[in-house]
C-alpha cells in the first residue's frame, strides 16, 4: 500500500511539474516574439512534422540540429517546439552553445499553435 501511494504521489507530482512548466513557458511571451518575427523551429522528425506542425514553422530534427544549424541566422529569434517540450528544451541548448542568442522554449507544438489561435496569430 505505501508503494502504492508512493507511486500516485511522484505521477502527480510530475503532473503538477508538467503543467507549471507548460503554463509557465506559453506565458513568458511567446506570442509577442512571433508578432515580432520569431522563427518557429521545429524539431520533430520530419516524418512527425508531416502529420502535423504549425503553419510557416522551420523542420530541423534535434537528430540534425548540430550540423543542420548553419542553415539559421544567429541574428533572428527562434522559438523552438516539438511534441512534448523535452527535445525543443534540447535544441534550444545546442542553439545557445552555438553562439545563438535569441532562442527560447516554446514547448509542445500544438500547445503552441493553440496559444497563437487564442490570441488570433494564426
Amino acid at each position: 500500500m505505501k508503494n502504492l501511494i508512493l507511486f500516485f504521489g511522484f505521477i502527480l507530482a510530475v503532473y503538477m511539474a508538467y503543467r507549471i512548466y507548460k503554463y509557465q513557458t506559453l506565458d513568458d511571451g511567446l506570442e509577442h516574439l512571433v508578432q515580432n518575427g520569431a522563427i518557429i523551429l521545429d524539431v520533430r522528425t520530419e516524418s512527425e512534422y508531416k502529420t502535423g506542425h504549425i503553419p510557416g514553422s522551420k523542420n530541423i530534427s534535434l537528430g540534425t540540429i548540430r550540423e543542420r544549424y548553419t542553415e539559421l541566422d544567429k541574428s533572428k529569434t527562434y522559438i523552438t517546439v516539438c511534441s512534448h517540450g523535452l527535445r525543443s528544451v534540447k535544441a534550444e541548448h545546442i542553439l545557445k552553445e552555438r553562439g545563438f542568442k535569441n532562442v527560447y522554449n516554446g514547448g509542445a507544438w500544438i500547445d503552441l499553435q493553440n496559444s497563437l489561435d487564442l490570441n488570433g496569430l494564426r
